[in-house]
């Protein structure tokens, strides 16, 4: 039985290499090694790092062409081939367990395979009449899960499960083409194999190059950073009594207040934002530089994601709370809000005064927290430092707001712009500053991190525009779903801006409009009281200019322009953490078409799979 197996693989694997190769493929296996050699050469010396964005691939893609001597048309798997380079560090030292082979249907022996096939994918009845039954046999017996289905939605719940984190998938070019963006949003590290050949039966791939993949490993196995368990920690050390363990009981009235209001609900984004980063700096399982270089504290041998943070950390993470409730406390004055975690806000229940001191206290606890920290002075004077630049920039963009609410005139875009970067960008990059500033005293990534939250925060406030504005819109901009800014009273779904609030909506729509619209438009900006009428009217507007699509447009700008700000990053685990924060934030759909949505879609489209 045995030999007749070997004889049928054998037979098969003849017969995959006797099929011609497609035009953007190079016809022979020298070449095609002569291009994967030239690209290991480039992304070793160029240092680079997953997740690379499209836009980025195709900036190195010719350089390679150029050094490898081969012509344009091979394109396409050059830039698959770089993307699965940059990968293939990060992917090695997974676990083999926490890996997924993906394969595709098509590589069964057409006419002769008698698998069934159910809405998971093709289940094997291991005949050993194609490769199938001998690469789903082996990776298995190495502890990948391998699913013979291309890129089922399944394949994204083993993802969030966390029972997988890498994946070593093979396909035809056109569906890695579409997987690609929703890989590259998720982080996920993968290396893709195209098949040579895109017949849709009896398909042909490069053998040598797929078991090379799922052999990939290193000595210093690590695992893909755990996002929800990390939450799922921040949280168990805001309950009563884990403050009470690090900041004493409670000795007075002001600091009873102070604590209850740290333990109300959120999602806790700011701690959870510094605890990621630290997790992803740290140079071996459970312990940073400065945890081996001041607390010599000793962690269990387990995946950075998935042991207890250390508790040297818990006062910095206490400490960025405190920055962010103080802040609530003081905008929900402002803006006059009555609720707050589904209560009274704080000045609600018990005046302002005694609001604006818990307000002032929890800033001062934040402070006290970082000096406290065991950390070297220098290292504790620029932790100290972003935090104080970061509160008197998040102070003057909320001034900028007030003095406009008391002040009131039509803004431009630009104008709306920056009260966005003032207000929005200090709330996000002090979580991260300081998280990686904890975890590597030495860190050069400021002007990184920097860059990269004031165009994540403008993004992100365009984003709360877009939402508002959508009347269908379920989503309720509260704290407990917005990461990044202070806002605590969702608009209403009809009103095309906060009373309140400048709006970019508002101000694109007054450029070129005639002199009736633009009237209904500045009066609508100078009151702070409008009925429906006017909204609709205001609408409408909106509508007819095409505004949304304008600021649409603007949002996927400065999203992109965050993600290329990551480019410098060398450390993949950090530049995957904050490439899967930006998806996270913006709902990032993560769900992958499989090879017969694929085949029906071309098909409707009048082109069929060849």
């Amino acid at each position: 039985m045995t030999e007749k197996r070997n004889q049928n693989l054998n037979l098969t694997y003849s017969t995959l290499a006797a099929h011609p190769v497609q035009e953007k493929i190079p016809p022979t296996k020298a070449l095609r090694n002569q291009l994967l050699e030239t690209t290991r050469d480039y992304v070793r010396q160029n240092q680079l790092t997953g997740p690379l964005t499209f836009e980025e691939l195709r900036l190195h893609t010719p350089i390679v062409l150029k050094a490898a001597h081969l012509s344009e048309k091979y394109s396409d798997l050059a830039t698959i081939l770089i993307n699965n380079e940059a990968w293939r560090d990060t992917l090695a030292g997974i676990p083999f367990e926490k890996r997924l082979l993906l394969l595709p249907k098509c590589l069964r022996l057409d006419g002769t395979c008698s698998a069934q096939i159910d809405e998971f994918g093709l289940i094997c009845n291991h005949c050993g009449s194609c490769v199938i039954d001998d690469l789903q046999t082996q990776a298995e017996q190495l502890g990948y899960v391998v699913m013979v289905a291309e890129g089922s939605p399944v394949v994204m719940a083993l993802i969030e499960s966390g029972q997988v984190e890498a994946i070593v998938g093979v396909s035809c070019m056109s569906v890695l083409e579409e997987v690609f963006p929703y890989m590259e949003a998720g982080a996920i590290p993968g290396i893709a194999i195209p098949l040579l050949y895109d017949g849709c039966k009896n398909t042909n791939l490069d053998i040598d190059w797929l078991w090379d993949a799922i052999h990939a490993t290193r000595d210093d196995e690590t695992q893909r950073l755990n996002l929800e368990t990390i939450r799922e920690q921040v949280d168990n050390w805001f309950t009563p009594q884990a403050i009470q363990t690090a900041l004493g009981a409670a000795r007075n009235s002001t600091e009873k207040i102070a604590h209850d209001w740290l333990t109300l609900a959120g999602k806790r984004w700011r701690p959870f934002l510094t605890a990621a980063v630290f997790t992803a700096l740290q140079d071996k399982p459970g312990q940073s530089k400065n945890e081996q270089s001041i607390s010599k504290q000793s962690l269990p041998d387990k995946s950075s994601s998935e042991q207890p943070l250390p508790e040297s950390i818990h006062k910095l993470l206490i400490a960025v709370e405190c920055f962010h409730k103080a802040s609530l406390i003081h905008d929900d004055i402002e803006d006059g809000d009555s609720l707050r975690y589904g209560r009274k806000t704080l000045h609600a229940q018990y005046g302002v005064p005694i609001a604006l001191n818990i307000g002032d206290f929890l800033l001062g606890e934040g402070y006290r927290l970082i000096a406290e920290l065991d950390i070297v002075p220098r290292q504790k004077n620029q932790m100290l430092q972003i935090a104080a630049a970061g509160h008197r920039t998040l102070c003057v963009g909320q001034g900028d707001e007030l003095y406009w609410r008391h002040h009131r005139r039509c803004l431009s875009p630009e104008e709306v712009l920056e009260i966005f970067h003032r207000k929005t960008a200090p709330a996000f990059e002090v979580a991260l500053q300081l998280g990686v500033l904890f975890a590597r005293p030495d860190s050069q990534l400021a002007e990184t991190l920097t860059n990269f939250s004031q165009a994540l925060g403008i993004a992100y406030q365009i984003h709360d525009d877009l939402l508002d504005f959508d009347s269908d819109s379920e989503f309720s901009e509260t704290d407990d779903s917005n990461p990044l800014t202070n806002s605590s009273a969702a608009s209403s779904a009809n009103n095309p801006s906060s009373a309140n609030s400048p709006s970019l909506l508002l101000a694109l729509a007054c450029q070129n409009v005639t002199a009736a619209d633009r009237k209904i438009l500045e009066n609508f900006w100078l009151s702070n009281q409008h009925d429906q009428l006017i909204q609709q009217q205001v609408k409408k507007i909106i509508i007819k200019q095409k505004t949304e699509t304008h600021a649409d447009n603007l949002l996927e700008h400065y999203k992109s322009q965050a993600i290329r700000y990551l480019i410098p990053i060398k450390n993949p685990e950090l530049k995957a953490v904050l490439r899967r924060v930006v998806g996270k934030i913006f709902h990032d759909t993560v769900i992958m078409s499989c090879c017969d949505d694929h085949q029906r879609k071309n098909a409707s489209r009048g082109r069929g799979c060849n």
